[in-house]
């Protein structure tokens, strides 16, 4: 009897193929478990579906005949199989043993090394102060309050999100900021819902090593063992936080010390109900951080890597969505009341606008935001921009430039 193939991995990025050459079904791993990127001809597309750990490689050899018409389809076949084996993208000892090396070689590691230099901005040490020069320097900064003590920036690709990025950090003062520890608190796209992903590694740019403070980072383990993913692999290819610290560094110097700390979604709050710290390691983790945050005050400098909503075709909706139209103008609306209720320090106001409709928005940054406000309830906000962009020609993400200050 034949045996089932093996399933193909859903934790992969699927889209469609941006090489007018080469039409069909992009697949990568963002996890970057395995370096290859693999485009599945339009026809092929639909044998992915026999690769769901049921069905075999007779029903493969079927389905590949009434697409060709040709009972000789042993070699396209196998072509097939050994494509997506050796990309590392089927659930087998290929992909298993590509992924104990690489979480391995990450939690060996002393360092967290740039995981998008060279891609999303220039590895090149000199190349990259040229470009953010140009991304920083068209704004005044703006008026500084007392107590200014966070921001908000996007962790969409700068070259897309500059503007908001510019309006959200712009201000920042080498002098009067350097000292404090920055709070990142970044979307993880890839990580376990209801925790929050550290490390205690350096992080490693094109302008040297941001440095962890490892006092608060072990106070958080020590106080909410259950919440916390020490060393969580996901932080070596998440760019939520990677952005950030490129931005702080440009502007406060290399050697800046920081507190990044991934945050889950908040599913089970999300899609059953109820408000995420009814999960017992959730609010055990929201307490230890407010309580960091009271007692060490301006100190610390809060900094939140977050888009907004992820709308059009490449997220699973049926429309074509434009930047500013249709239907992202209602977006854009919703996107606002949200935005309102962050400015007014109210969390519940917030989070019921989430849960509504179970996130339609599809807001990447609500657990960021949401940890931000309860772990320090006594702050309003200010937008500076609010921006949509059309990340391919159907699809749209929208973020903000924010700044938040206590009262």
């Amino acid at each position: 009897m034949s045996q089932p193939l093996p399933r193909l991995r859903m934790n992969l990025d699927f889209m469609p193929s941006p090489v007018p050459d080469h039409p069909g079904l992009l697949i990568r791993d963002p996890f970057h478990y395995s370096d290859a990127t693999m485009i599945v001809p339009p026809p092929l597309v639909e044998c992915l579906d026999m690769f769901d750990g049921e069905r075999t490689e007779q029903d493969l050899r079927a389905a590949l005949f009434q697409i060709t018409g040709d009972l000789q389809v042993g070699a396209l076949q196998q072509h097939l199989i050994n494509s997506l084996r050796e990309a590392g993208f089927l659930e087998d000892e290929t992909y298993m043993e590509m992924r104990q090396g690489r979480e391995r070689s990450f939690a060996e590691a002393d360092t967290r090394e740039p995981a998008h230099a060279g891609a999303a901005y220039p590895d090149d040490p000199e190349e990259l102060t040229e470009l953010m020069r140009a991304y920083m320097t068209d704004e005044a900064p703006p008026e500084r309050k007392e107590r200014w003590m966070g921001l908000a920036a996007p962790h969409v690709s700068p070259e897309g999100g500059w503007q908001s990025y510019q309006a959200g950090y712009a201000g920042l003062d080498r002098e009067r900021d350097a000292d404090r520890t920055f709070v990142i608190l970044g979307t993880s796209h890839y990580g376990h819902p209801e925790r929050f992903g550290l490390t205690r590694k350096t992080w490693q740019t094109p302008w040297g090593e941001a440095q962890p403070d490892l006092r608060l980072m072990e106070e958080l383990q020590a106080k909410a063992p259950a919440a916390v993913q020490m060393e969580d692999y996901c932080i070596a290819v998440e760019h939520s936080v990677e952005f950030q610290v490129i931005f702080l560094q440009h502007l406060l110097g290399p050697n800046i010390k920081i507190l990044p700390i991934l945050c889950g979604a908040y599913a089970r709050s999300i899609y059953q109900g109820g408000m995420p710290e009814e999960d017992e390691g959730v609010k055990r983790f929201l307490d230890a951080l407010g309580e960091i945050g009271a007692r060490e005050g301006e100190k610390l400098f809060w900094v939140l890597g977050v888009d907004m909503a992820h709308m059009g075709r490449r997220y699973g909706d049926r429309f074509q969505a434009i930047a500013g139209q249709d239907e992202m103008a209602e977006v854009a609306e919703r996107d606002q009341r949200r935005i309102a209720s962050l400015n007014a320090g109210d969390a519940r106001g917030y989070w019921d606008q989430v849960q509504y409709r179970q996130d339609d928005l599809k807001w990447c940054g609500s657990s960021p935001f949401y940890t931000f406000l309860r772990a320090m309830p006594n702050v309003r906000g200010e937008l500076s921009r609010y921006q949509q962009w059309n990340i391919d020609e159907q699809s749209v993400v929208s973020f903000a430039g924010m700044r938040f200050h206590g009262v």
